[in-house]
């Protein structure tokens, strides 16, 4: 490879993720080398990889999970990739659009602060669904945020133990192509904590998409309407989703970004 490719490490609520910009869309990324750069113990480190293209004149998300399988996008990535594209000047501040294979999502980006992203609708679909971690079974409900997602309740959110291996999700065949599995527990306030197994990934310290499925089923489980706005806690930090009358979210959170590095010997 004649010239390095330089990646940038970053994180919405510790969420993070490798970073390349490729905007004349020149490389090809095996599923196998960005599954060699998110590997936290030989790689970079990562729950996924973003390589930004522009592809008619709109910046695209082309994301992979850290297994380097695709994914429809990511709710916090988007956001690091926004603070990306803003931060090295290939961007200005402001209202833009990014497209993602979930559809074109449009953000709020300043230069510094929060970063909101207009998610799009979240859907109900109507099934009731059940996860098994560690010998004890949650029901909750079937979400839609352009990817799946099964929000489960508990009591006491430290009683879960590990989700090194993923919940068993049923019915399965709901799930075609793997699920997202959230557990959740509401606070008084319109408030939730809440752990994530995310399908490629395994255990993450947030997630976008499943945040807003979070709202969207808290809302539903303590009986509440639309439009609500939900504060969640995932254990990476802290995020808002706003939904409104029409089931649209937004999600509000940081994006941060900590370094550039040389990716050229994983895509050898």
């Amino acid at each position: 490879m004649q010239n390095p490719v330089i990646a940038t490490y970053g994180h919405g609520t510790h969420n993070d993720f490798v970073i390349i910009f490729d905007p004349e869309d020149e490389l090809v990324i095996t599923a196998p080398q960005v599954a060699a750069m998110c590997n936290r113990e030989s790689g970079i480190g990562g729950d996924g990889m973003i390589r930004i293209i522009k592809s008619d004149g709109r910046w695209f998300m082309d994301y992979h999970n850290s297994d380097g399988s695709l994914a429809e996008m990511c709710g916090n990535g988007i956001r690091v990739m926004a603070r990306y594209l803003v931060a090295k000047g290939h961007q200005g501040e402001g209202i833009f659009a990014i497209d993602t294979r979930a559809g074109i999502k449009h953000l709020r980006v300043p230069a510094e602060d929060d970063i909101s992203v207009n998610m799009g609708k979240v859907y109900d679909e109507a099934e009731e669904v059940e996860a098994t971690a560690n010998g004890v079974t949650y029901s909750g409900f079937n979400i839609n945020v352009g990817n799946p997602h099964a929000v489960v309740f508990t009591d006491d959110l430290s009683t879960l133990g590990s989700l090194d291996v993923a919940p068993q999700v049923t019915p399965a065949d709901s799930y075609p192509e793997g699920v997202n599995v959230e557990f959740v527990e509401i606070l008084p306030g319109q408030e939730a904590k809440m752990r994530v197994h995310e399908r490629g990934s395994g255990e993450t310290q947030s997630c976008g998409t499943g945040t807003c499925a979070v709202a969207l089923a808290a809302t539903k489980k303590s009986g509440g309407s639309l439009p609500s706005r939900w504060v969640i806690y995932p254990p990476g930090g802290r995020l808002v989703v706003d939904i409104d009358g029409h089931s649209n979210a937004t999600l509000t959170g940081p994006a941060v970004l900590l370094g550039d590095h040389d990716v050229s010997a994983y895509l050898v």
